[in-house]
């Protein structure tokens, strides 16, 4: 049996977490999940400005802090910290080491990166069409920022088998990153369907961290134990595929079977069919039971083949946006804020600025399932102590939602009468990055593992 502790569910999780998981009690491997969509584009925009950046800073600092701990206690790392630029990753890494005199090898998996090579597969006849829209992505070529393929769990292990006691990927699947470690450990080959299933629905449960473990839960939110001292997943894997889930004794949260069913059923779409680089897992052969006070053990769980196909994850530009806001209170707090947004949409339509989107919401007055939801009859509404207006843009045109950014204050003198701005000052106008999904055969992407050691 082996212990795999997930300390990170994205970037800008807790910091502490990969540090108590490491401290409070025994663990083989520590996973650290940083990537999402999003992230990819504004770490691309960092290594824009700055070639020896593009990955998560974050991970090295933590790896400062635990590096002696990490080899006292023989605990191997794997993180997707790398983001576009794993290599700058590798040499950080490879710096915190020497300054602290202990010798430690790096893996680095790459070969997701596929962004110098867009022409060449278009060329092929590999149209990468939007999976959502069916679309080309020739019709967006000349806007794309970056296309990375999300590899799977052997790289990962293959770097493990390899020696590194860090291995640093770009952009791999989030589940990958737990199953890496059960591939190396028990020698799973590559038609292991079922293992490889349980594999992959193991990281599932772990890769969002706390999430896994009573954090952001529906189930009896309320009486979920010390959040502020929430333990993070802990996966204990065994050979034959079946593992536990479960976490540090002593800390809060709670790993139930119920708990559990949440984070099994987040993002997944198809349960019979939940694809991935490496094997098609059925969620719906998953048997549950609790095995003790926070454990949870899953047996019986069954995959299919995988597919000869990657998904790659494509950002492109896609105009411009800027969102403000202004608060209402009480009375008529509702009322102000409703006016106060046609009154904006008037002066918007005389000025003839014309939006791809344009969006409004009340928050307090049910900006989440909308106002009728919110507020079932007309008396409710003027005990409603504040609404907060906020009107968001887009548009291919910069100049045109710059505009727009100098209209908001005015409401404040020449609106209904406001209680704040909410000391935002003018919004900023930001450019949108859009996620363009598509599938790319394996035949044209080469993962690639190496080996870096340090001189200390």
């Amino acid at each position: 049996m082996i212990r795999i502790a997930n300390g990170q569910g994205f970037w800008g999780d807790s910091l502490d977490a990969p540090v108590q998981q490491v401290r409070r009690g025994p663990i083989d491997y520590l996973t650290l999940d940083y990537l999402a969509e999003v992230t990819m584009s504004i770490l691309e925009k960092q290594r824009s400005r700055d070639p020896k950046a593009g990955y998560a800073r974050d991970f090295v600092d933590l790896i400062a802090r635990l590096l002696p701990e990490l080899r006292d206690r023989r605990v191997r790392v794997i993180a997707n910290a790398g983001g576009v630029n794993p290599m700058g990753c590798r040499d950080a890494l490879l710096e915190v080491a020497r300054s602290q005199k202990i010798p430690i090898t790096v893996g680095t998996v790459t070969g997701d990166d596929i962004t110098d090579q867009l022409d060449r597969i278009l060329s092929r006849g590999i149209e990468l069409r939007n999976m959502d829209t069916d679309a080309p992505l020739a019709s967006i070529r000349d806007r794309v920022q970056r296309a990375n393929v999300y590899l799977g769990a052997f790289p990962v292990a293959e770097a493990l088998k390899r020696g590194a006691d860090i291995v640093v990927s770009g952009r791999i699947a989030d589940a990958a990153l737990v199953m890496g470690p059960m591939i190396h450990e028990f020698g799973w080959n590559e038609t292991d369907w079922d293992k490889l299933s349980a594999g992959i629905i193991a990281g599932h449960v772990a890769e969002c961290g706390a999430q896994g473990s009573g954090g952001n839960c529906q189930v009896d939110w309320e009486t979920i134990p010390n959040l502020a001292d929430v333990g993070y997943p802990i996966i204990e894997a065994e050979r034959d595929g079946s593992f536990v889930a479960t976490k540090h004794h002593g800390t809060g949260g709670r790993v139930t079977v119920a708990s559990v069913k949440e984070q099994l059923l987040y993002e997944i779409g198809d349960p019979k069919a939940y694809i991935t680089p490496d094997v098609i897992a059925d969620f719906t052969t998953i048997h549950l039971q609790q095995d003790g006070e926070d454990r949870v053990r899953f047996r019986g769980i069954q995959g299919l083949p995988a597919t000869n196909f990657y998904k790659v994850s494509i950002s492109y530009s896609a105009g411009f946006k800027a969102m403000g806001q202004m608060a209402y209170g009480w009375p008529d707090a509702l009322k102000k804020a409703r006016a106060a947004d046609r009154i904006l949409r008037e002066r918007l339509d005389r000025l003839g600025l014309k939006f791809d989107a344009i969006r409004t919401e009340f928050l307090g007055a049910g900006a989440c399932h909308g106002i009728e939801a919110a507020i079932p009859s007309a008396e409710i509404e003027p005990h409603l102590p504040e609404v907060v207006l906020r009107v968001g843009v887009r548009s291919q045109d910069r100049k045109m939602v710059e505009r727009f950014t100098r209209e908001i204050a005015p409401l404040a003198l020449s609106g209904p009468p406001v209680a704040s701005g909410l000391g935002l000052g003018r919004p900023q106008v930001e450019e949108i990055i859009a996620f363009w999904p598509a599938l790319i055969p394996k035949s044209e992407v080469q993962p690639e593992v190496a080996i870096w050691r340090s001189d200390a």
